[in-house]
């Protein structure tokens, strides 16, 4: 069975010239009109929705669209949007929230957790058989999680200071009171009676709050990868798109098969995975899922990569993932780029070379890879086309 993926990409919303960030969402959204985009809780960032796709190249292809589509109407209004975790130059206040009911409530219930909202993520839904599937599968995927969060890594900064970490978006996510590690559940039965308990404890008001690391979708029969930070690389993307599909694919057979051989209800080292990846990207160490030690990110990304490569030869998807993820391991984390260039060239010319990657999409054949441009890849490599980074030095890239 194939299992088809979509993405959701949040986006902030800067001054073009200054580099700040402006709550005028509304404005841009009016002028994308019709589907594919919506408002969140802070009214300087605007969300993404992708279709529904069996391929990585169709997902590339909806992202790349649908970020020129963004970027232009945005421009039109003076503004630029950026795919990252936060942006270096951004100041909370009061009255900034969408006037939605929903957000409304959240704004007075949660208060300064809510002001500081100001943070953006790249979640990715993989179809599961049903939503029992979906509750069991989230115990087996749970242990690669916090690599997916270090690939994605995109905000150093918060408040005009370097916070020493790679994304500062984890660690101002991790306050809400559901988010984190989802746990383990015997299925959706004993899942749906903790969202129950969660509401009727008042801590939340509606299923859509539980911001564990992976869902099952309270709308459609998707698992949901919520870790990330939105990445200024769509290639990033797509790349964490295939991995956690593979997670996915291979955690449904296992359970089909009854592989799975039960929880030892030890997450406890969930959380400070996550807080590893999130402090040192793809430039420190991780935490190994396999040995619970202290590896290099290289080593545990290539676990990863060996454990699921049954699953993206099936899906077509093995050269493309390989090379984005070499590219991305040689290139550093995004957080690492955004440094270099904000301490060459100050905060402003950060934020420009985080909307400049944002809405780059997919830069000429000289921007790829040597081995790519001579067409050693399969029929599915064509993500690496949208290769390019902060730094990289390559031709095509907006920010070299």
């Amino acid at each position: 069975m194939t299992l088809r993926i979509g993405a959701e990409e949040e986006f902030h919303l800067v001054d073009a010239e200054t580099g700040r960030l402006v709550p005028r969402a509304g404005a841009v959204l009016e002028r994308l009109g019709g589907p594919g985009y919506a408002p969140e809780l802070q009214r300087s960032v605007v969300e993404s929705n992708s279709g529904v796709h069996a391929t990585l190249e169709g997902l590339l292809a909806d992202l790349t669209a649908s970020r020129r589509r963004l970027a232009a109407a945005a421009s039109a209004l003076g503004l630029t949007a950026v795919a990252a975790g936060t942006v270096p130059l951004a100041a909370p206040a009061r009255g900034d929230v969408t006037a939605d009911p929903r957000y409304l409530r959240m704004a007075d219930q949660y208060r300064r957790l809510a002001d500081e909202q100001l943070i953006c993520s790249a979640q990715v839904h993989v179809d599961v058989p049903d939503r029992d599937t979906a509750v069991r599968a989230m115990c087996l995927v749970g242990p690669w999680l916090a690599p997916l969060l270090a690939l994605s890594a995109s905000s150093p900064y918060w408040l005009g200071a370097d916070t020493g970490y790679a994304s500062w978006r984890t660690m101002l996510w991790q306050r809400w009171p559901t988010a984190g590690p989802a746990g383990c559940h015997s299925g959706a039965a004993s899942y749906d009676a903790l969202l129950a308990d969660l509401i009727r404890s008042g801590v939340i008001s509606d299923p859509g709050m539980v911001y564990y690391d992976v869902r099952p979708s309270a709308h459609q029969r998707t698992l949901e990868l919520r870790i990330c930070d939105a990445c200024p690389r769509v290639t990033t993307v797509v790349l964490v798109a295939g991995l956690f599909r593979a997670l996915v694919h291979d955690a449904c057979a296992r359970l089909a098969r009854r592989e799975h051989p039960g929880c030892d209800g030890r997450h406890e080292w969930l959380r400070a995975a996550a807080w590893q990846a999130a402090r040192c990207g793809l430039e420190g160490p991780l935490t190994d899922p396999v040995t619970l030690r202290p590896a290099p990110a290289r080593t545990v990304l290539h676990t990863l990569l060996a454990r699921l490569r049954p699953v993206l030869e099936a899906y077509g998807d093995w050269d493309a993932v390989r090379e984005l993820l070499e590219l991305a391991l040689a290139d550093g984390s995004a957080a690492r780029r955004l440094r270099g260039v904000y301490e060459r060239r100050g905060p402003a010319a950060a934020v420009a070379a985080l909307a400049a990657e944002t809405a780059a999409g997919a830069p000429t054949a000289a921007a790829r890879p040597a081995d790519a441009a001579a067409g050693s890849g399969a029929a599915r490599s064509a993500p690496v086309e949208a290769a390019g980074g902060f730094g990289t030095g390559r031709a095509g890239n907006p920010l070299s």
